[in-house]
Order: structure tokens, then sequence, then C-alpha cells
């Protein structure tokens, strides 16, 4: 957006939080980029208000705009058929359209009365466009041995802080027991940011200062395409795992209580990406809230079998390339800026989604997105 021409207000990326207790103290400065972008809207009046994600605060964002009779667009919608399907009726009656990037969910929102349109999934595009860094290839890249190559394996511990502090730590665990079995084996780890990465080095200080485990920041792609199989916290990475065809194990430690409440609400079996879109686990997954031994024990005998039994290896990347052929396509970004503008055309000076539409002032220049997260 902003490549295009696009002035953001505020990027919403710097309140990205999860869970109940960590929204409590940004509660205001919410309702204050709220009437911000009320403010933004009247004096502006762009042609379309463009929602990316983050629905707690999209959803006033959407309620704003439709009052004043500017067309609401859905991108990236939030999982509503997972966790809150009863909440498909504020999409009927605040957006327009709602852009999907997983394949069922077009079908999902028709059938309740929500115009849809899959466009694709972005994640793919940056994949495909992200040039890799040759350079850490190249110094980085599997060494041999007398005997045989050695195995890599891409440790992932999320992108956010408390994501990392409940996660590596089992996933430290789980390198700890392979490496008993596979002693040739060896770890990078792809950390978010430098202060990511020094929460990780002080763990493997303390806890297996003698693993052959690097941690590097930024080169996340590098280390997913270097490595023979990934022990990866659940996030939006998964994509890029699946669309690089690395056999991954994927774990996301939560609290007794969400975990619970989320088994309650959530209709989905599976909290990882490729999973919920091919239907089956073809990433086991791992969600472990108290006991971690078993858990932590099974994801090693997983990771053990692909490094050491090659027909197993061969038969799960053969899983992952199936599934990427079938929905790991680039053109997401240009499919739903397309759906949008199409979309205006057709409604501008019209009644769109039951309000009367005039074209703003500067339409066929890059339109407005005045928030995004």
């Amino acid at each position: 957006m902003e490549a295009a021409g696009c002035r953001l207000l505020y990027t919403l990326t710097n309140l990205a939080v999860m869970g109940l207790a960590p929204v409590i103290p940004k509660i205001p400065q919410f309702f204050q980029l709220v009437r911000r972008a009320k403010t933004s809207f009247e004096q502006q009046r762009p042609d379309a208000v463009v929602l990316v994600d983050f629905p707690g605060f999209n959803w006033w964002i959407a309620r704003a705009a439709k009052k004043l009779g500017i067309p609401v667009f859905y991108y990236l919608p939030p999982q509503l058929w997972a966790w809150a399907p009863w909440r498909v009726r504020r999409m009927r009656k605040f957006v327009d359209c709602v852009l999907c990037c997983l394949p069922f969910e077009t079908e999902w929102y028709r059938e309740r009365g929500v115009p849809a349109q899959f466009v694709g999934h972005p994640f793919f595009d940056e994949v495909a466009e992200r040039p890799l860094d040759g350079e850490f290839l190249a110094t980085h890249s599997c060494p041999s041995t007398d005997a045989a190559k050695v195995p890599t394996v891409a440790v992932l511990p999320g992108s956010r802080g408390h994501e990392v502090s409940q996660n590596f730590p089992i996933q430290l665990r789980v390198m700890k027991r392979l490496h008993r079995r596979l002693p040739g084996v060896r770890f990078l780890v792809a950390s978010y940011n430098e202060a990511q990465r020094d929460m990780c080095r002080r763990l493997v200080a303390e806890r297996a200062p003698d693993l052959p485990i690097s941690l590097h920041v930024g080169k996340t792609s590098e280390i997913i395409e270097l490595a023979e199989v990934c022990l990866m916290v659940s996030g939006s990475v998964s994509l890029e795992v699946l669309a690089r065809k690395t056999p991954a194990v994927v774990v996301y430690r939560m609290s007794p209580g969400l975990y619970w409440f989320l088994r309650l609400m959530v209709t989905c079996r599976y909290f990882s990406l490729p999973n919920l879109i091919a239907d089956h686990p073809v990433m086991p997954e791992f969600a472990p809230i108290n006991e971690l031994r078993a858990t932590i024990a099974a994801m090693t005998d997983i990771l053990h079998r692909w490094l050491a039994d090659e027909t197993e290896y061969v038969r799960q990347k053969a899983t992952l390339a199936k599934l990427c052929d079938d929905f790991a396509t680039a053109g997401a970004t240009r499919n739903a800026a397309s759906a949008i503008l199409e979309r205006i055309e057709a409604g501008a000076g019209s009644e769109f989604g039951g309000q009367v539409i005039q074209r703003g002032p500067h339409f066929k220049k890059p339109i407005g997105f005045p928030f995004s997260s």
C-alpha cells in the first residue's frame, strides 16, 4: 500500500497482541485510533476502506465507514468459521465484500449471505518475490562428513516475545533429545528480532550450552530453505514452510485457561494453516498445557523418523508438494487490488451493499487505506 502512495495514519502492528490481559492496557489507545479514523473518513472521504485482519479493532472501523456510506472490504478476514461463527452477522452488516485467502472461506461466507471472493494468500507473493541471501546460504549450507550429509533442523520460536518465552524452552528440550539420537544434527534458530535472539541465546547458555545451535535475525527464509526439517511455533510462517516444502512439527504452548477456552469456542480441529487447508495434519501439531514429557518425546520421534528414514522423509515431502501445488500460488495481492477496483467502479454512484456510494474526489488514484494491520 505504501509503495502505491498510501499514507498510513498509524501502523497497527505496533499494537499487535493476543489474549485478554495484554489488550486491557491498550484499550484507551484503541478508542483514540477509532476517533482518528472517523475524522479521517469525514474529512478525506476515501473511495473504500480496506480492513486487514485484527477483527476486535476493525469492527469499529467498519462501523464508522458504513455510517458514511463508504464501501468496506475485508482482506485476510478473521477466521470466524473456526472460533466465532455467530459473528458473521457483523460481517454481513458492516462489510461489502470479503476477500478470502483460504479456498473454503468463500463458500462459507456466501452461504451466510456475505459477498465473498477468493483471491489467494499474500504470504505466497512474499515468498515468490523475496530474494534469498546467497552469501548466507553458501556460508551456512549443510556440511558433509565422510559418512553422510549433516542434517539441519530449522527452529522457528515465533514472532512475539511471549511466544518465544513459552515455546523455545520446549524446543530446546526437543533439540537435546534429538541430538542424543543423531549426534551429527545441527540447529539453525531464526529469531524475529535482536531482543528475541538475546532471549534465546540466554536460554541456550543456561540449558544447552553444548548443542550445535546458531542463532540468526532476519534470515527465516534462508534457514527454512537450508533445513531438511523444521521445528516451529504455529503462525503465518507455516505458509512459507509449506511453500518451501519443508517437513515441520508445530508447537504452540498456551495457558490452561486459554486452552480450555479455545476447546470450547473453536470449531476447527487444527490451529496450523496448512492443516486447516488440507483438513488433515500435514504438519503434526501439539498444544501442550501441563505435562510436557510426552509431547516432547512425540515431537522428537517424528523429527527423528524423518531424518533417519529416507522413505518417510520423501513421503512427507510429497504430501507437502501436493498441497503446495494445489494452493500455494502467488498473485493474491494483484487479485485483491483488482477485485477492489472493479467493485468500486461497478458500485460508484449506485447501490453498493445497501448504501448509495458517491465517488470520492480522488477516484482512480491509489486508494487511501487509512488503517491496516
